[in-house]
């Protein structure tokens, strides 16, 4: 490498201008990132009000997706400063500028802002512009908001509240539309519903590359479809029921399941594979009724694909491991770990093997890894891909493979030590074998070979042959029982919170592996998940200078 120092171009300054929102002033970008091909193009009046958190209806617009304008929700009135003949602006006698008020409003999704722009969003006559979009809106929008799973959540309804009209002038017949369409294998499509905002459209075109969607037909007989011979069927169809503003598109997994009112709303982080996407976990009377993408422009931006989204309903099988079980029989947490510990602290050294599952937290995994080194264990992750896709999809399964790497269950890659801890058991020098979230039946160990361990030691959410051969079964939990961290593919360490109780005596792995860590080799110092963090950040360099509070709901990067 080159000692000669390189001189670096600055990154070219924002320009900002100064634009006025209701008579308060702001200063925004005169150019802002296309949210579909990054490039710069001029900021809009809806996007300067943001700024000064003014909320301007809308329904079409939505800032991760091209602008359409169709929908005049948004309509708003606005001024620009005189020009005199010299091009400057003329000024009132108090120096500012004089303002020219347009005749007529702007959509402020799609109107670009200038020097010296006067919005208005409160005026009387936007309050009445306002009054008749929705009344055009609701011509023909069936009224059964109390059967329609977008209750609770619908703009359509918040917006008649905040903006329309007590009472309906519309006396004629209704327009009858296609009602509960099977859009989808995913999806349920209520015509009459849709107000034709066409989010889903360039959704489905822009972001996820599927161009399935579009309307036909004219006037109010405007009817949204799948494309003929096609069938609305991506790996991210259901995102389009989350940005539908109205109950045009429902979840047939969530389809008259629960009022959305009732839900329990639950920061997290998806599990699925290593991408991590920031979710919303909705429960309720501790069982979870649906995952929904939450906001993270480093992690997903607003999107999730289906396969994470619909991959809970295991949390609430029948099935799970509830019982504390010793040689057979049912027993307590304390018997179980105090015996764990003294055949961990009585055995050779080398003689104790380690297979932690990368879906375990970084905080689980790092007590892992102190037991490795107390009894000089041989250890290993079992890998997990799958096909990926261009969007958010990674081909690594486990969420958390990255965690396992860095605080040291797995140096190189995952499952190269399972082969050495199969021949290790077969030969009689591995006596001891804990397994963490894993069916090892299924790589490389057979039923077999567990069953000549002097003690095996197994911890799991659901039932397997693994679970079958343990001397020593703990049940644990599922990510949305406890809290903890994950370090998704790019090294950012994300925290997620506790939506539901686990079922029995099943406790979070990190509170029992604290128990059995501290009796075997004395090292205490927490109580609680923020304080293990702590611990761990304080040991592993990669996290070294991150604090629980500091990770905030979005997260922080680390080097891999």
């Amino acid at each position: 490498m080159s000692t000669q120092e390189t001189t670096r171009t600055p990154a070219p300054a924002i320009e900002k201008i100064k634009v006025k929102v209701d008579g308060r002033e702001v200063e925004a970008p005169r150019l802002t990132p296309d949210p579909i091909s990054g490039k710069l193009i001029p900021t809009t009046m809806i996007q300067a009000c943001a700024q000064v958190s003014v909320d301007v209806p809308h329904y079409c617009y939505h800032p991760k997706l091209p602008v359409a304008g169709n929908c005049r929700m948004c309509l708003v009135e606005f001024g620009t400063p005189t020009l005199g003949p010299d091009r400057k602006p003329i000024l009132n006698a108090d120096g500012t500028p004089k303002i020219a008020r347009s005749p007529r409003p702007a959509i402020a999704c799609a109107t670009p802002i200038s020097p010296g722009m006067e919005i208005y969003t409160n005026t009387p006559a936007v309050k009445q512009m306002r009054e008749g979009v929705l009344e055009f809106l609701l011509i023909n929008h069936p009224l059964d908001c109390p059967i329609c799973d977008q209750a609770g959540e619908c703009k359509l309804q918040e917006y008649s509240l905040d903006y329309g009209q007590s009472q309906s002038r519309f006396v004629e017949a209704k327009v009858h539309k296609p009602k509960a369409v099977d859009l989808g294998p995913r999806i349920v499509l209520d015509d009459e519903r849709c107000i034709l905002c066409t989010r889903c459209i360039r959704f489905s075109k822009e972001i996820a590359g599927d161009d399935a969607l579009g309307i036909v037909n004219r006037g109010s007989y405007n009817t949204l479809t799948a494309y003929p011979g096609k069938v609305f069927d991506n790996n991210y169809t259901l995102n389009t029921v989350d940005i539908c503003p109205v109950g045009a598109l429902t979840s047939k997994d969530f389809r008259f399941k629960m009022r959305v009112w009732f839900l329990k709303e639950t920061r997290s982080v998806c599990a699925s594979c290593a991408t991590g996407c920031n979710i919303i976990i909705g429960s309720r009377e501790e069982a979870v009724y649906r995952y929904e993408p939450r906001q993270n422009d480093a992690v997903n931006s607003c999107w999730m694909c289906d396969y994470g989204r619909l991959n809970y309903k295991w949390i609430g099988r029948e099935d799970r491991l509830r019982d504390v079980i010793v040689r057979g029989q049912k027993s307590a947490w304390a018997i179980a770990l105090n015996e764990i510990a003294e055949k961990l602290k009585s055995a050779a050294r080398g003689s104790v093997a380690i297979i932690a599952s990368a879906r375990q937290t970084n905080e689980e995994l790092w007590l892992l890894a102190g037991l490795k080194k107390q009894a000089a264990a041989l250890s290993d992750s079992v890998p997990r891909t799958g096909e990926a896709d261009k969007l958010l999809l990674n081909a690594d399964r486990n969420p958390n493979t990255n965690g396992a790497r860095l605080t040291g269950i797995c140096f190189t890659e995952m499952g190269t030590n399972l082969p050495q801890i199969a021949n290790g058991i077969a030969s009689g020098r591995i006596k001891t074998l804990l397994v963490f979230g894993e069916d090892v039946t299924k790589h490389g160990i057979s039923a077999e070979l567990l069953g000549k361990l002097e003690t095996l030691v197994v911890s799991d959410i659901l039932p397997n042959a693994t679970t079958k051969a343990a001397h020593y079964l703990l049940p644990g939990c599922a990510h949305a029982e406890k809290r903890g961290t994950f370090t998704n593919a790019k090294g950012r360490v994300q925290r997620f919170m506790k939506a539901v109780e686990p079922p029995g005596d099943a406790r979070p792995e990190w509170e029992f592996l604290h128990d059995l860590v501290f009796n075997v080799t004395g090292r205490d110092g927490f109580l609680t998940i923020e304080g293990l963090f702590k611990e761990m950040a304080r040991d592993v360099a990669a996290f070294n200078g991150l604090t629980w509070a500091g990770l905030g709901d979005l997260g922080k990067s680390v080097s891999l």
